[in-house]
């Protein structure tokens, strides 16, 4: 339930992002509502299964330099994520474009914050049975 979530979040959070992100494409605007919804649930989640396959793997490879950096190599790593999610969508016939990697790091960080901000609200993210859940009952 908790990926499922996780994977809504993703999808709004990438709409939203693509809205407001001139640099951002994502789905065809000429398609109908249902096809871009489609479209969307499918981008987020072959990102989320990039993000639970990949990502851990890339972190523990660069926590040298993510230290140095101070955590700022994160900021990176969420880009590549999403470059790579760009390039595994069109190889299924998706559409997520950047028009540079300066954009998908935009993308990277605004749908970061929004991620962050709609698990916090709808408690997505304290569903694992944590500490400070368990407290609090």
């Amino acid at each position: 339930m908790r990926f499922l979530g996780h994977i809504i979040v993703t999808g709004l959070a990438l709409w939203v992002t693509a809205l407001i992100l001139p640099g951002m494409h994502l789905g065809d605007d000429s398609a109908t509502v249902l096809t871009q919804v489609l479209t969307i649930g499918a981008i987020a989640l072959i990102l989320a299964l990039i993000n639970t396959i990949i990502r851990p793997i890339l972190s523990f490879l660069t926590f040298p330099i993510t230290c140095l950096t101070l955590g700022l190599f994160q900021l990176v790593i969420n880009t590549l994520m999403l470059l790579l999610a760009s390039w595994v969508s069109g190889l299924v016939g998706l559409t997520l474009q950047f028009d540079s990697f300066w954009w998908a790091l935009g993308a990277g960080v605004i749908i970061g914050i929004l991620s962050a901000i709609v698990e916090g609200v709808t408690g997505i993210r304290n569903e694992r049975g944590d500490l400070s859940r368990s407290a609090g009952e």
